[in-house]
């Protein structure tokens, strides 16, 4: 019989699930046993992936509860002891054979064991509890819990404490009746007996509340409620009762100072909370000192307009001191942001669309696909594209469009119903709370994104963490390609947006381009007819401050030979210049290296192309929807995948042949490897995963749910990848 039964339970929130099964795996586990059970599919095929075969997973429908997931996973417990994980936290190495070791100290009276733990959020590390303190008071000696309720004023979740197995099987209903707060509280006052262990054993990740989804009223209400059900168990134990009185007027206040709460819910929770606060009261109470005494008296008097009128006047006071200090910059925001506030007052433009790509470069990418549709399924509503001055000559005849920081840019941002990007609006942009922002995003994520930056400096480069938030909480609707990516947006970006899992609109071209589209844009570009076109395009380096040239083109093209043309795409972080490689040194080579760099469209690109050879650019993702051969050029895996971060083994799941060297590169593109059956297995593969959306009706998807308001039950369905039909190779458009 192990010792402890570790039971990690809950959907994978974020994707944090892999790394908690990986700290687990990571180091022998001598008396601990892991049952995983794992809330919808990604968490089980995340546990399958990550576990060790020791590691019992217990796969649970989509939408199970926490309580349900804890119950199922003691059920096929056999340790003495039970220990609560939730997927979305972490142990730090060694927790779980020290609360072991700890557990098999104590006799089989006690009931509960208590121990430490560190919490994090998204901008910060791990930073202690405040329960250390009272975890050292306490020593290693077992008590009932009225010798010792100051211990009711610990964090109150399931994950600082192991409970006795057959103590939760008695107690079992009682324990899953409630959630997890007062979970915690329930196990301390059934259990005969408390011991406490004053190390570190669990990490309490805390998610942003933006990421979750708002709390109801019958929520705030129910607060008061489980306190009240608490309190009424110990009405014969006065040390527990005083404890967990004072610790429940503390939560009610903190709770009705931050949360936004409309005036009625406001006014209904302080009610409830102040009767609650009078009902309870032990005797010789004694209010505490200072602002929380007179905030306490409030609520004991129910008086919620005299508790308004302390708020308003407290954070006055403090306003004027923040409004002293930033005089000067204040009064500079005023003037610059004076007429965009003025355009604010005015009504919202229901038929107004502000359309942005690649911070205003122009039509191009998921905001033009959307765009187009648009004009076919809603006339009605009119774009308006956002373009820099030196990109405006580069716009499609007949575009309607604004500059930055004109008069008519703040006044159309201000009254547009729909606002689209493929990235973020600046931050003074508002959020009208009758507008609507279209996040469409620009590629599928192989690096880590957003939040998960964090531990990477070289590609956060100093970002603005807070501001990059506060730009994602504006996001009504995130489009996305695949299952993948869904994920990782969502834990990237902790917001409360909507997934539309509909494919990127961009990549339905890949599916409705017909042989005379593709012979057209081969001539564009000057392919000869016969001739195998490769485009190659290289990813951004944030370990470098400008190209680094990957490859010597030109020696790569004389050993391609005559009839191969190198379609040669710089990222746009460059501005639009290749390397500086793809000059030709002779003549003859003027006609088999293209610079594309600034190309627009690059779905043109990849249509033309015979053969896609990238290293880690998300533009292998949107290719492979054309089921046509891609090679990875992977020379500095090992050095981006430290610096930037991946989401996923690219070297172990490619979608093709895999080059390390140029010599190598130069071998499969001269033979037949870069098409071969091997080649082509792993392609599909790919395709399935990662163009999982990606049907051709992306775009008319999205603006039925978005503009058109139709609901997801009436949107074209998905085609499944093995009944699509891509367009035409440029051998078969020949």
């Amino acid at each position: 019989m192990p010792e402890l039964s570790v039971i990690v339970h809950g959907p994978n929130t974020q994707g944090h699930l892999a790394g908690l099964l990986d700290s687990l795996a990571a180091v022998p586990l001598p008396g601990v046993e892991v049952i995983v059970a794992a809330v919808g599919d990604w968490a089980r095929d995340t546990a399958q992936a990550h576990a060790t075969p020791e590691t019992l997973v217990l796969p649970l429908p989509d939408g199970t509860d926490d309580a349900a997931a804890r119950a199922a996973g003691a059920a096929r417990a056999s340790g003495r002891w039970l220990h609560f994980v939730h997927a979305k936290d972490g142990l730090p190495p060694g927790a779980p054979r020290m609360v072991a070791e700890r557990a098999a100290e104590l006799p089989d009276e006690v009931d509960v064991l208590l121990f430490d733990h560190v919490h994090s959020a998204w901008h910060t590390p791990a930073l202690p509890s405040w329960d250390g303190r009272l975890l050292a008071s306490a020593g290693r000696t077992d008590l009932p819990l009225d010798d010792a309720a100051r211990l009711l004023r610990l964090t109150p979740m399931l994950g600082n404490r192991a409970m006795r197995t057959d103590f939760w099987r008695t107690y079992e209903d009682q324990l899953t009746a409630e959630d997890e707060q007062f979970t915690a509280y329930t196990a301390l006052l059934l259990a005969d007996r408390i011991a406490c262990l004053n190390q570190v054993a669990y990490e309490d990740r805390r998610l942003r509340p933006e990421s979750l989804p708002p709390r109801t009223a019958h929520q705030y209400y129910a607060l008061v409620d489980r306190y009240e059900r608490l309190l009424a168990r110990t009405e014969d134990r006065p040390a527990p009762h005083a404890v967990l009185y004072g610790v429940m007027v503390h939560d009610c206040l903190r709770t009705f100072a931050r949360a936004d709460l409309p005036d009625p819910v406001a006014r209904e929770f302080f009610r409830r909370a102040s009767q609650a606060a009078v009902r309870h009261r032990p005797e010789n109470h004694r209010r505490p000192a200072g602002p929380e005494g007179v905030r306490h008296a409030l609520l004991e008097e129910g008086a919620y307009t005299k508790y308004r009128a302390f708020q308003t006047a407290n954070r006055a006071r403090r306003a004027v001191k923040s409004t002293l200090r930033g005089r000067k910059s204040y009064a500079v925001a005023k003037l610059r942001d004076h007429q965009y506030r003025k355009a604010l007052s005015r009504p919202v433009n229901p038929d107004l669309a502000v359309f942005a790509a690649y911070w205003y470069r122009g039509v191009v990418c998921n905001p033009a696909a959307i765009a187009a549709k648009l004009a076919e399924l809603a006339p009605q509503i009119h774009p308006v594209w956002v373009v820099t001055p030196r990109n405006v000559p580069l716009l499609p005849p007949g575009t309607d469009h604004v500059t930055p920081g004109t008069r008519r840019y703040w006044e159309t941002l201000a009254s547009a119903k729909y606002l689209v990007n493929n990235v973020n609006f600046p931050n003074a942009v508002v959020k009208r709370p009758d507008a609507i922002h279209l996040q469409t995003h620009h590629g599928t994520p192989l690096k880590h994104m957003g939040l998960d930056q964090m531990d990477f400096p070289a590609a956060a480069k100093g970002l603005n963490f807070a501001a990059l938030l506060a730009r994602i909480d504006k996001w009504d609707y995130s489009v996305s390609a695949n299952s993948h990516t869904t994920r990782m947006w969502e834990r990237a970006y902790p917001s409360r947006f909507v997934s539309l899992d509909h494919g990127y609109p961009r990549n339905d071209v890949y599916y409705t381009a017909t042989a005379a589209d593709i012979r057209t844009i081969r001539a564009r570009l000057g392919i000869p007819p016969g001739h195998r076109a490769i485009l190659y395009a290289p990813t951004h380096r944030d370990y470098e401050a400008g190209w680094t040239p990957r490859l010597d083109l030109a020696a790569l093209a004389d050993r391609l030979g005559e009839e191969t043309v190198l379609l040669v795409r710089g990222h746009y972080f460059y501005g639009g210049s290749a390397s500086p490689l793809t000059r030709p040194r002779r003549t003859g080579r003027s006609s088999r290296i293209v610079d594309v760099s600034s190309y627009d469209p690059v779905e043109e690109l990849c249509l033309a192309a015979d053969a896609l050879v990238t290293d880690y650019s998300s533009i292998m993702f949107d290719y492979a929807n054309l089921d046509r051969p891609i090679v990875i050029h992977a020379d500095d895996w090992e050095t981006y995948r430290t610096t930037r971060g991946v989401y996923f083994d690219l070297m172990a799941e490619p979608p093709g042949q895999v080059s390390r060297t140029q010599e190598e590169l130069t071998d499969i593109l001269t033979t037949d490897a870069w098409r071969d059956e091997s080649a082509a297995k792993t392609r599909a593969a790919f395709r399935r995963r990662f163009c999982e959306y990606d049907d051709g009706r992306a775009a008319e998807r999205v603006v039925r749910r978005v503009f058109l308001v139709e609901s997801e039950e009436s949107l074209p369905p998905v085609i499944p990848v093995e009944e699509r039909t891509p367009a035409p190779t440029p051998e078969e458009a020949s």
